[in-house]
């Protein structure tokens, strides 16, 4: 999964809240659409640094040897520059670019128009 980190910034910012409910009509509904996607997002940067780092794993590291591992300390550094799960979620949902449904809405649309 390709994560774009383009055009989100690295800091909070301010959000106009009928935005975020335009897509789903409640602002709950897109707050919990935006987390889980979120979620998704964290475990996917987590498991990729973890999978970095792992190449330098060594079952016999000195103290000296911890200290002068650079490569490891730029891998570090770049993930940690990099904007917040919950940042890139958000603009994502606003782009539009995150798929979602609701079965029970959709279950009770079904129901509804059948009548």
């Amino acid at each position: 999964m390709a994560i774009n980190y383009q055009n989100v910034p690295n800091t909070t910012v301010p959000r106009d809240f009928r935005k975020l409910e335009k897509e789903t009509g409640n602002l709950y509904e897109s707050i919990a659409i935006i987390s889980k996607r979120a979620n998704q997002i964290a475990a996917s940067m987590k498991e990729e640094l973890h999978g970095k780092l792992n190449e330098f794993n060594n079952d016999s590291d000195t103290l000296e040897e911890v200290f002068e591992n650079r490569e490891q300390i730029e891998i570090s550094m770049h993930y940690e520059r990099l904007p917040k799960p919950t940042l890139i979620a958000t603009e994502e949902f606003l782009s539009e670019k995150v798929y979602h449904r609701n079965p029970e809405k959709e279950k009770r649309f079904a129901e509804g128009s059948s009548i």
